[in-house]
């Protein structure tokens, strides 16, 4: 069985959100909490806590072994069995966020075989166009690109974030194509206003020879969201630059042409992400590793190369 010192260090850290207030309750050092609780989760073989500077939260192992603690504390062996079984199959709620455009796209069509192979496991998916803090709000994993990470979470790439220009071909009918970044000025444009800074972006395109040219567009329309900035130049608005996964199945149907194809601007990586590599539940780790193998497969990280032209 599990030693007591353990057990109520991780009742008395989960009721207090913090090694500190469990160590006032329980006459100890903060550290020697902490050592009792990391203790008890590598004995258990999962991680109970996710923690941050500021608190500890439950994982989903976490609560249900917490419930189980309260509830029937002379049931100890019961609670450490069930804390446990998240090393046999995958099993239990897997939250995630995702873009809905590209989560619909890309992700979603990997769901029926994800969950042929792994039944237990249920998703409860956030299909939402913010950086969600995985940690505070409860997440097993996000997706996305162009983000910045908060120190100490982990990331899978999956495919290079590269913006291309594009137009529909009603709206270059009669146009003459510019040749470099600089000639898109000349167009109307489609722009996209960023949701967190309120500002229009600006990009920097590059070529294959490592030349740069600022690729500067008219404010003929202004939005806030990649769908619409694709729909926009889909109904011959004008130019838009915009990542490549928005506009791939644009593209393959000719419903939008790309203009100065040797040219990107790169947007950093998509990448999968999560809170840590220690203890990560089986469920985590199953869907990490389908998404990436599935983006290897579909040879998406290719595709998505604007720097391919």
């Amino acid at each position: 069985m599990e030693t007591l010192a353990n057990l109520e260090s991780f009742v008395r850290s989960a009721e207090a959100s913090s090694f500190s207030g469990a160590a006032r309750r329980l006459s100890l050092t903060p550290a020697a909490v902490s050592r009792n609780v990391a203790t008890l989760e590598r004995n258990l073989g999962v991680r109970l806590f996710q923690r941050t500077t500021r608190k500890l939260t439950l994982t989903e192992a976490g609560e249900r072994f917490l419930l189980a603690m309260q509830d029937h504390m002379e049931g100890l062996q019961a609670a450490i069995a069930d804390a446990g079984t998240d090393r046999g199959e995958p099993a239990g709620v897997l939250k995630v966020s995702m873009g809905l455009t590209f989560g619909a796209d890309y992700i979603l069509p990997l769901l029926p075989a994800f969950l042929a192979r792994y039944p237990k496991i249920r998703p409860d998916w956030r299909f939402e166009s913010r950086q969600v803090d995985l940690i505070a709000e409860g997440y097993d994993a996000a997706i996305g690109g162009g983000i910045d990470l908060a120190p100490g979470l982990v990331t899978r790439t999956l495919a290079p974030l590269h913006i291309i220009a594009v137009a529909s071909p009603a709206y270059l009918k009669g146009r003459k194509r510019p040749v470099d970044p600089s000639g898109l000025a000349v167009f109307d444009g489609i722009v996209m206003r960023s949701t967190r800074t309120g500002r229009i972006r600006e990009r920097t395109m590059r070529n294959a020879a490592g030349a740069e040219s600022p690729a500067t567009l008219k404010e003929t329309v202004v939005l806030d969201d990649p769908e619409a900035i694709c729909r926009a130049a889909l109904l011959g608005l004008g130019v838009t630059l915009i990542a490549v996964p928005h506009a791939l199945p644009h593209l393959e149907k000719r419903g939008l042409l790309r203009l100065v194809p040797q040219w990107y601007a790169d947007a950093g990586p998509i990448s999968i992400y999560y809170p840590t590599r220690i203890l990560l539940p089986a469920k985590t780790r199953v869907f990490v590793d389908f998404v990436v193998e599935g983006f290897r497969r579909d040879r998406l990280a290719e595709r998505f190369a604007g720097s391919l032209g």
